[in-house]
């Protein structure tokens, strides 16, 4: 099993500055990735845009994964996300995963004139993927879909577009890793996580970390293997939260069950905090620090 955090991109972590200075203690402590979470208005907090916030922690850190967890495609340009994907993942040399969903919560799409329907943001979602697996692999790029439209450069001697390359490829061959979340038992999501890289499921009703029992990950577990086709490496991401000097047994058991990440949650709600003034930022600060749960195994 390997060990990240996640991390939200509002409130006492909106600069980036901050972000980037936790993502290399987090890197000292042996922590394998370090997560942002993704979110545009946080009313009344300030945001820091998480492209920006990873682009500060790629050059402060020299192994651990980044990414966003999760971006909800729909609201963004395919071809603008995988212009911020491929930059990031070559100022990393590789280390950027990139987890999606549909995303959820009216402040971030009714009220910004987005997409409202959940199963249109879901197709819009699936076409979307597909079209950033085109546009990273370096080849020539044709696509016109129901939702977006690439028609490559016909270049300066020839005005009709051509297929053309999204240039530069990835560093990551044949991809970046894609994780798609999912709210379980909803099968839609958990279906289109079996043709990517990695699941993010979390449990209906659950509040800032992932709640699924180890049984429902061993669902989750079969589920997905039914559906994956040959024998890529595919991840299976739970999240919770661990004291410092705390049992790990919950951990071992997501282990036992399946999981193949374990995502430490460093949100303030995971500290006991009620909407106070304050964050419980030492205490946060100090569980990252701290390192990842040690498994009994490894005592």
């Amino acid at each position: 099993m390997r060990f990240g955090l996640t991390v939200p991109n509002f409130g006492d972590y909106f600069d980036p500055r901050v972000l980037a200075a936790l993502a290399r203690d987090a890197e000292h402590a042996g922590w394998d990735g370090f997560f942002v979470w993704d979110h545009t208005v946080i009313w009344p907090t300030p945001t820091v845009d998480p492209w920006v916030a990873l682009s500060a922690i790629a050059i402060a850190t020299e192994r651990i994964r980044i990414g966003p967890l999760v971006t909800p495609v729909p609201r963004r340009r395919p071809t603008k996300l995988a212009r911020e994907v491929i930059s990031l993942d070559h100022l990393s040399n590789g280390r950027v995963i990139l987890g999606v969903g549909i995303g959820a919560g009216p402040w971030e799409w009714d009220y910004l004139g987005e997409e409202t329907d959940p199963r249109t943001r879901g197709a819009m979602l699936d076409e979307g993927l597909d079209l950033l697996a085109k546009l990273w692999s370096g080849e020539p790029v044709r696509h016109d879909g129901r939702f977006y439209t690439f028609r490559g450069d016909g270049g300066p001697d020839n005005p009709e577009p051509m297929p053309a390359p999204f240039l530069p490829p990835t560093v990551q061959r044949p991809r970046v890793p894609i994780w798609v979340a999912g709210t379980w038992p909803s099968k839609p999501p958990f279906r289109r996580a079996a043709r990517w890289d990695g699941v993010v499921p979390v449990a209906r009703g659950a509040g800032m970390v992932n709640s699924l029992t180890p049984d429902q990950v061993r669902d989750v577990v079969a589920f997905i293997g039914e559906r994956r086709r040959g024998n890529q490496p595919f991840d299976v991401v739970v999240a919770g939260h661990t004291d410092i000097d705390g049992d790990t047994e919950e951990v071992r058991e997501q282990a036992d069950a399946g999981a193949t990440w374990w995502l430490e949650d460093i949100s303030p709600w995971a500290f006991g905090w009620q909407w106070e003034p304050s964050w419980p930022i030492d205490q946060m600060n100090d569980r990252v620090r701290a390192g990842p749960p040690r498994l009994r195994n490894d005592d």
